[in-house]
């Protein structure tokens, strides 16, 4: 039988997609592209603002247009949260993943409608998956945690995907073993709150699994996806001080630059600590990549409140900022604050930080013209090769070479079309 997968949202869901993938493909059912006719069809939904649920509800309708006669299968965030709204076949929330043959024989066997939800706060066993091979030929993500146990004010998740689990550090080895040995060159670390890793566990905390990690045979990258700023341990620092196989990148959401809204947000830092541990960042990695994300038109955000965050982002001197507007979420506290801030203020608002992180990601691009610096080769559907490095500067090379090696470039300019192009050396 033919299967289309379509994941929305995070690393967490495109790595959850890729293992429904592979076990799907080990029980003999072949995958073919979303756009095509298919006998079932997979969305695995995001919920983390109102938009993500109108693309998930979209790409429902879409599969069933498609083939009416195909079984629809829905999970994710959005179907945990709102089953009852989803037309579809078999509907799963964020549990059982991993059961989804026999889900799908089941169904075939009696045509009756599926549905499993279950209370993720309450239950904390970690769905264990396991990849061997990923789409990507030469960046593989590992999903080392799921759930979160920080309820920000603004945030759904921690509903959506529970109380945090997380994967025994014996497992993770194994994984990245194998992925290493199949010649994957970079591993991203992933979860839905990755610096929480281990809490749930005796023995273990993120900056332990990261020492593990780097002594596995052959690895050459390690990237964490993401990392709260206060979950930056003087020991993950030590760890980056001695070892070049952790990425001289760090994407650490800000959220704010303004003490008031990120009090209001449940941020558990002030915009003076998050530069402070920054300022100690670089004095291990002086040119480390730092990316953000940041929500604009939180309720009670004025004018100045929105300044107060330039002017942070711009002390900072982030590399790239990833700028969400707020989405009101049903049952969270940020939804009956007082003070919503309206639509247009903030498309505005966006539109600002967008050109301002426009504008810090081509002068960090620029400060690195003529260094030199090693990365993994990436052909890319056009034909085009990209190497991205290790800060993650994503660098064109004219020179044909094949797929997944290590090498050698030198930066040599920004083009028109603000690409950076680089040359072999």
């Amino acid at each position: 039988m033919n299967v289309a997968i379509y994941s929305l949202g995070c690393k967490v869901n495109i790595y959850e997609s890729e293992y429904v993938e592979e076990l799907l493909k080990n029980h003999g059912y072949t995958i073919v592209p979303f756009t095509e006719l298919a006998d079932i069809y997979i969305i695995n939904t995001c919920s983390v603002t109102n938009e993500s649920d109108k693309k998930s509800r979209k790409m429902i309708h879409q599969a069933r247009r498609r083939n009416n006669d195909a079984i629809i299968i829905v999970m994710g965030c959005y179907s945990q949260i709102k089953p009852d709204e989803i037309e579809a076949d078999i509907i799963l929330g964020n549990k059982d993943k991993s059961e989804i043959i026999n889900y799908i024989e089941e169904y075939q066997q009696k045509k009756q409608k599926i549905k499993k939800i279950y209370d993720l706060r309450k239950n904390n066993d970690f769905e264990n998956m396991y990849i061997t091979k990923f789409d990507n030929h030469t960046r593989a993500f590992v999903k080392i945690e799921d759930g979160c146990n920080a309820f920000c004010s603004y945030c759904i998740i921690p509903y959506t995907r529970g109380s945090i689990r997380s994967k025994k550090p014996e497992d993770i080895i194994k994984e990245v073993t194998t992925l290493v040995e199949n010649g994957y060159k970079e591993i991203v670390l992933t979860g839905i709150h990755t610096g929480k890793y281990g809490i749930d566990l005796k023995n273990t905390n993120l900056e332990k699994l990261l020492e593990e990690l780097i002594k596995i045979p052959n690895i050459y990258r390690i990237r964490l996806s993401s990392i709260e700023i206060n979950e930056i341990t003087d020991k993950i620092l030590e760890l980056m001080k001695k070892s070049n196989i952790i990425a001289n990148h760090l994407h650490i959401p800000l959220q704010s630059g303004s003490n008031k809204i990120l009090k209001l947000m449940n941020r558990h830092y002030n915009k003076e600590e998050f530069i402070k541990r920054i300022n100690e960042i670089r004095s291990i990695r002086e040119n480390i990549s730092i990316t953000t994300d940041l929500i604009v038109g939180f309720p009670d955000e004025t004018e100045e409140d929105f300044q107060e965050t330039i002017d942070t982002i711009k002390r900072i001197n982030f590399t790239k900022i990833h700028t969400f507007p707020y989405s009101k979420r049903d049952g969270t506290p940020a939804s009956i604050m007082k003070n919503q801030v309206d639509e247009r203020i903030k498309k505005n608002r966006v539109r600002r930080i967008l050109s301002l992180s426009k504008e810090l990601e081509i002068n960090y691009y620029r400060k690195n013209i003529g260094k030199i610096f090693e990365g993994v080769t990436e052909e890319r559907k056009n034909g085009t090769i990209l190497v991205h490095t290790s800060n993650f500067i994503p660098v064109n090379i004219k020179e044909k070479i094949p797929n997944n090696q290590i090498i050698k470039i030198k930066i040599k300019e920004i083009d028109k079309n603000e690409n950076v192009q680089g040359n072999i050396i």
